[in-house]
């Protein structure tokens, strides 16, 4: 029975990832990207004190192809610090 529980409770436990959206500048498509804040994230020594960074490329399906490349910062504790964007906006509510 411990087994069910286990399994039960990390499929209830809030996820390790970081959601965002962006539109593309070219052609206006809404595009979703995920980030495993457990895997996905390499340490990036700054002035000290440790910060995690990933860099992801997305690209829609539907109209142009067009790549946008997204830079995320995180803390020790995983929180979202700072985050960049070429070729596109980050769409708000994220």
């Amino acid at each position: 029975m411990t087994f069910f529980k286990k399994l039960f409770r990390s499929a209830s436990a809030p996820t390790n990832f970081y959601n965002f959206t962006v539109q593309c500048a070219r052609c206006g498509e809404h595009i979703e990207g995920r980030v495993n804040r457990s895997n996905d994230l390499s340490v990036e020594y700054e002035s000290g004190r440790d910060v995690y960074f990933v860099r992801k490329t997305v690209m829609g399906n539907s109209k142009c192809f067009q790549q946008i490349e997204v830079e995320l910062k995180f803390n020790v504790e995983r929180q979202l610090l700072d985050r960049q964007i070429r070729g596109g906006i980050f769409v708000e509510g994220d």
